[in-house]
């Protein structure tokens, strides 16, 4: 699979095993649902087959009073899958209209007329259709009908909480926990976009720093604080520490701005792609008496990074 393909560019196989669901963040629970299909997939020679949807549904059916935020893009999902072995992704556009049709619908005349099926994996408490009416009771019902099989995986926990794209989002937004949410993704959370240019601030004060512009406006940014994380630009890996937030010491911004310091780090890379891995939250957002006052926390804050870094490096 080079990338997703949508759906009125597929050709059908009536051999597919598959799965269905937007999958935002590939978090743990979908993976043991992506290594069923897989698996399946290859013991019968057959293509490991995921169907989702672009926008996601949340966004079309309410999107007044839901303005979610993503884990992943739709290029991430798609890079993540074939990570794990799916063949194809398959690309569903989410509309109103589509989203007025019945499960019963949506299987028929989407999943086995389009796309074609054979053995079909759903998550234990998955729902689809119009108005979330359809379960793996409707699937099974169709099963018969239809000449496919139906497989559920059950649910994943970590620490007694069953994993979901819901719970993730929590953690990084309301707490900036990157490490928990790290235990459900089963890999650190990545912010991926483009170095624009700030107000230069960071380098009078001796932290020059790189501003990253979001490739998407839905992704998740995590809370506002100070993270140790890793830095990948160019083809290479860098130690950082990354603040987000409306930078309260000096004049204050409206727009919370992601920006990292790299350690041993001193070009120029305005326009350059990378991508930002958070190991861990370091602190709050606080609001410093003086810029000599910020430096110093900075200076501290920089050495517990690199404390961090050298106790990763030792494992």
């Amino acid at each position: 699979m080079s990338k997703p393909v949508f759906i009125q560019d597929y050709l059908k196989n009536q051999a597919n095993v598959l799965t269905v669901g937007t999958f935002d963040g590939v978090h743990l629970g979908h993976q043991a649902l992506i290594r069923n299909v897989v698996d399946l997939a290859r013991e019968k020679s057959a293509p490991a087959v995921v169907v989702t949807f672009d926008p996601h549904p949340r966004e079309v059916i309410n999107p007044a009073s839901d303005n979610i935020r993503l884990l992943t893009t739709l290029t991430e999902r798609a890079s993540i899958m074939r990570n794990y072995g799916i063949d194809q992704m398959v690309v569903i556009p989410f509309t109103r209209d589509f989203s007025i049709l019945t499960s019963e619908e949506f299987i028929r005349e989407y999943i086995f007329k389009r796309i074609g099926v054979d053995e079909f994996v759903i998550g234990h408490d998955h729902h689809f259709g119009r108005d979330r009416q359809g379960s793996i009771y409707t699937l099974q019902k169709l099963s018969k009908e239809l000449g496919f099989s139906v497989h559920v995986e059950k649910a994943h926990e970590v620490g007694h909480v069953t994993v979901s794209s819901t719970v993730i989002r929590r953690l990084l937004e309301a707490d900036g926990d990157v490490s928990a949410a790290a235990d459900m993704l089963g890999r650190r959370y990545e912010v991926s976009g483009t170095i624009v240019k700030g107000d230069q601030r960071g380098r009078t004060i001796g932290f020059p720093t790189a501003n990253l512009e979001p490739e998407s406006g839905n992704k998740v940014i995590p809370a506002n604080g100070v993270y140790y994380v890793e830095v990948l630009l160019e083809g290479r890996v860098y130690n950082g520490m990354m603040n987000i937030g409306n930078r309260p010491t000096f004049k204050g911004d409206k727009k919370v701005v992601p920006e990292v310091h790299m350690f041993d780090f001193s070009r120029t890379v305005y326009g350059s792609r990378m991508k930002v891995r958070f190991n861990k939250r370091i602190r709050g957002e606080k609001k410093f008496s003086s810029a000599e006052a910020l430096v110093e926390q900075l200076v501290r804050d920089r050495d517990t990074c690199r404390r961090f870094a050298n106790d990763i490096e030792k494992v």
